[in-house]
């Protein structure tokens, strides 16, 4: 495959999957939905355990602002279109480790859950051609740990709502990205 072709493919993607923006939001308010339950007078285990059940509304959610957003999930003849959904589901595999520290450790689950989530965002900056995936995934997972270092576990819940405000902010970087990628294409 040539350069320009897959180039193409990617330009492809990027405009019809709006460089994932549905998730991104998706993710935002699953987060201040986990900062909720982090500021509730629960044990840390419980609130993780809470996590992981508001955790599986990020696909549902995902789905409907995509019908909102406009945003294509299935984008027929590009090989790249996949790519995306796996790339989430990556992070499943790190789900032995997140049990691991809910049974040991739970008042550090919400950092590990957080450095996850991050982290996994770090290939779309090549996937969507879009630092600000790169920048997010590096702010999350450093800022959690720092949040972590300073806080009192019972002021845990900082870990969430920094997340998800980090998650906002992507959203809007992707935004006006989008806007600025639209109109560079259409003068090509």
């Amino acid at each position: 495959m040539r350069i320009k072709e897959f180039e193409k493919l990617k330009r492809e993607l990027q405009l019809n999957a709006k460089n994932g923006i549905d998730f991104i939001i998706s993710a935002g308010i699953v987060w201040f939905g986990v900062y909720i339950i982090w500021t509730l007078d629960y044990q840390s285990y419980d609130k993780s355990v809470f996590t992981f059940i508001i955790s599986a509304l990020l696909l549902p959610l995902a789905l409907g602002l995509s019908k909102l957003l406009k945003t294509n999930w299935k984008i027929k003849d590009n090989p790249l279109q996949p790519l995306g959904l796996w790339l989430n589901f990556a992070q499943l595999i790190y789900f032995p480790f997140l049990v691991f520290i809910l049974i040991k450790y739970p008042d550090y689950f919400i950092m590990a859950y957080a450095v996850i989530t991050g982290a996994h965002l770090f290939p779309y900056a090549w996937l969507y051609d879009e630092i600000g995936y790169a920048v997010t995934a590096v702010l999350i997972s450093v800022g959690t740990l720092i949040i972590t270092f300073n806080v009192d576990v019972e002021e845990a819940f900082y870990i969430p709502i920094f997340t998800s405000v980090a998650l906002f902010l992507l959203a809007i970087w992707i935004q006006i990205n989008l806007k600025r990628f639209r109109k560079k294409v259409l003068i090509e």
